[in-house]
């Protein structure tokens, strides 16, 4: 499956490169702008599946944005992310052709899902609905887990979390980037939450299973393998 493009159009410098890392670190492709000028230029000569926009940017305003995406008879999805939080601004937004729209401040791993959600309605791409490791199975549509046959239930941080294992499959993923991704914070030293998952998950999806398949690589983090 080929690797899905988001272009991110964003003038704040620290939540510019906070979106590109944590979209990049989630399996995306990511280009950034700084301005809605710029922002078009590359929506109108590159190939994207989704663009994420703020409203309020130099050069052009994200509605001025959307509206030449639209003229330009182009079916982008669009995901407006901005601090305009009035209900006529979210109606504006949608009106004009948006899909989506996320108020500032945001969790990420609600942006992400709202991403996820987008990217796998779009038409030049589908992100996998179920993913699979020898037995296990995630039913993303249903949010359903399965081993063996068996129903397992998940909370869902738990569920979030086994989702970002499978989608990493086969790579190692380190604390920070667990943390950043499926609780939204930043590394601590001192809090063990991530370890406390793990451990529940391992007692669902593996205590009553062969193989093992969640691992702990000392040190570096933790991975999924399949052995089937």
């Amino acid at each position: 499956m080929r690797t899905m493009r988001i272009l991110v159009v964003e003038d704040e410098p620290k939540t510019g490169e906070y979106l590109r890392r944590g979209l990049a670190e989630a399996g995306y492709v990511v280009d950034l702008a700084r301005n809605g000028t710029d922002g078009l230029h590359l929506a109108r000569t590159e190939a994207y599946d989704l663009a994420v926009l703020d409203v309020m940017l130099p050069g052009m305003d994200g509605w001025h944005l959307l509206e030449a995406i639209r003229t330009a008879g182009q079916e982008l999805p669009v995901l407006f992310l901005t601090a305009k939080d009035a209900v006529a601004d979210r109606v504006k937004g949608l009106e004009l052709g948006a899909d989506d729209y996320l108020v500032k401040p945001f969790a990420f791993a609600e942006f992400l899902a709202r991403v996820r959600t987008l990217l796998r309605r779009g038409g030049k791409g589908k992100e996998p609905d179920l993913l699979r490791a020898s037995d296990l199975e995630v039913d993303l549509l249903r949010r359903r887990v399965t081993r063996g046959g068996r129903r397992i239930d998940l909370t869902a941080k738990e569920f979030a979390l086994l989702e970002l294992l499978l989608r990493r499959q086969g790579e190692v993923l380190p604390r920070l980037l667990i943390a950043s991704l499926v609780w939204d914070m930043n590394f601590d030293s001192d809090t063990n939450v991530i370890e406390v998952a793990i451990r529940r998950l391992r007692r669902k999806i593996d205590d009553d299973f062969e193989p093992k398949l969640i691992r702990t690589v000392r040190g570096m983090g933790y991975t999924i393998e399949s052995e089937s």
